[in-house]
């Protein structure tokens, strides 16, 4: 499997693990379900960093895993405080 392919598919399913809302904020007003492997796809590779915005009951666990993904393909990744 290509490294993208591959990170896509992982990025994925670490936000599947959680409940939290999870999403990827393409411009000020375009934003993608992390959680959708669709728009994750189409979206990812098209920007050099990246920023996430998450909200839910496990927000903190879920940014946690979500920055240690990003990072492990070496994607530079910001997440809403």
């Amino acid at each position: 499997m290509k490294a993208e392919i591959r990170s896509i598919v992982d990025i994925n399913q670490t936000a599947a693990d959680y409940k939290s809302s999870i999403v990827l904020r393409i411009s000020d007003t375009k934003f993608v379900d992390v959680k959708s492997i669709l728009g994750l796809s189409i979206s990812l590779y098209k920007n050099l960093a990246y920023k996430l915005e998450i909200h839910g009951p496990d927000e903190e666990e879920a940014k946690s895993a979500m920055i240690e993904v990003f990072n492990k393909y070496h994607l530079q990744v910001e997440v809403n405080p």
